[in-house]
């Protein structure tokens, strides 16, 4: 069976009205050296039962594991069943920009309730329709800072997210502004000295994390009236997102806008995404906010609606007037949060305490073995970073058990040595823990 669909005269057909010869001139661009010269070596064709036995013998050799001390920006956190059951329905699982928007009320819906809860975590007023990931929605809010104040120069802490940083390197290369970053104390938090110098009239935007990289909370109130103050605007951002259920708010510390990962919020791991960027703002900010917002109304007969209040997006408007390029649309991710967000409840705060609980538990026995000492001084939640004696053999160690190990530091700090991040959420439990301990022993 032949899965081309053009026969020979349509291809013939279609050479002549764009005036080439044969199809090979489609492909003179090139390079000769690129070009294939013989047929793939390729095995002979199976059958649907024979590929499903291969299939099934390739995935018995993956080693799945049984715990894991890894965040760094993904967090294994236990999905209550119905987020599966709801994101699973056809409507929502094969729907995606609703171009006919207001065809489409359940999407709107959804996402009208993601925004409010969203908005009400984070402390501020609009939150829009979700970003690509945590990345984006911070180098997004860098840009948009930039472009509101016209200013050029955009100041990060050193000690968000490294992958973040790169995100924000390349937004910020694409439009010609200049990256400063700032250092950390031995508490792990923000050197406030050096922000307070690397601020300046033409600074756009400061951009932290808390909990930070290092799982220190930063003290988003100290910093907000010293980024004000030189008139700059304040990004808060986060990739923990079940930290909103213990923190105060960055948007009721003053913080401009609030973005972040919620891949925690109902949302798998699934080796790097599609994972859910939280973008949250001021109201002020409510027409320059990049995406789609959706809003509620009545119609004529007072029935309540949804609508798309705001579409900012290129595909929606004249691509010079957009805010953004971002186009595709991560309302399902958002979906999954949504229905976490209200099958959890309040007691999203309850499952914090236990993340916080978790971790304290977690540092305290490896603090027990020898040579292990705490990295930093602050406050954290459910990460810490820890030095040990030897992380490579640490991690392997653990891997041989099927554990799979912390975040090894000298990856992006390499200041900081032999230095392991672990995470600790809900789904640890005690005995898991102290197995840990016996293993490192």
């Amino acid at each position: 069976m032949s899965y081309c669909p053009h026969t020979e005269e349509d291809r013939n057909e279609l050479l002549r009205a764009i005036g080439a010869a044969q199809l090979e001139d489609l492909f003179t661009d090139i390079p000769d050296r690129f070009t294939l010269k013989e047929r793939l070596n390729l095995p002979a064709a199976l059958s649907e039962q024979e590929v499903s036995v291969l299939m099934a013998a390739v995935a018995s050799e993956n080693m799945v594991p049984r715990m894991t001390l890894l965040g760094a920006g993904a967090y294994n956190h236990y999905i209550p069943a119905v987020v599966r059951h709801i994101t699973s329905r056809s409507e929502f699982y094969t729907a995606y920009t609703p171009y006919q928007a207001e065809m489409s009320q359940g999407i709107l819906q959804i996402i009208y309730e993601y925004q409010s809860m969203i908005a009400k975590l984070t402390g501020t007023q609009v939150a829009n329709a979700s970003m690509y990931d945590g990345a984006t929605a911070m180098a997004e809010a860098a840009v948009l800072a930039a472009k509101s104040l016209g200013h050029s120069r955009i100041v990060v802490a050193r000690s968000v997210h490294p992958e973040y940083r790169r995100v924000l390197s390349t937004y910020a290369w694409a439009n010609g502004y200049e990256v400063a970053e700032v250092g950390f104390t031995p508490s792990g938090r923000i050197d406030v000295n050096a922000l307070a110098t690397a601020v300046s009239d033409n600074t756009a935007a400061c951009l932290i994390q808390s909990p930070n990289f290092f799982g220190v909370i930063e003290d988003v109130a100290a910093l907000e009236p010293l980024v004000h103050k030189c008139g700059a605007l304040l990004v808060a951002g986060f990739t923990e997102a079940t930290s909103l259920g213990i923190l105060k708010p960055a948007g009721e510390m003053g913080a401009d806008f609030v973005v972040g990962e919620g891949q925690s919020f109902g949302n798998p791991l699934n080796f790097g995404g599609p994972y859910l960027g939280i973008f949250a703002a001021s109201d002020k900010f409510l027409r320059k906010i990049p995406g789609r917002l959706v809003g509620m109304t009545v119609d004529k007969e007072g029935n309540r609606g949804f609508v798309l209040t705001l579409q900012t997006r290129e595909q929606h408007i004249r691509r010079e007037k957009a805010t953004s390029n971002i186009c595709s649309n991560e309302a399902l991710c958002a979906l999954a949060a949504a229905v976490y967000l209200v099958s959890v409840g309040k007691n999203l705060k309850t499952l914090a305490v236990r993340n916080l609980e978790k971790a304290r538990y977690l540092k305290t026995r490896l603090l027990e073995l020898p040579g292990w000492e705490e990295v930093f001084s602050g406050p954290t939640y459910n990460e810490f970073v820890l030095r040990c004696p030897e992380a490579k053999e640490v991690n392997e160690k653990l891997r041989k058990q099927r554990i799979v190990g912390g975040y090894e530091m000298a990856r992006a700090y390499p200041e900081l040595g032999e230095a392991l991040l672990f995470c600790a959420t809900e789904m640890l439990t005690k005995d898991g823990i102290d197995a840990v301990v016996s293993i490192l022993k």
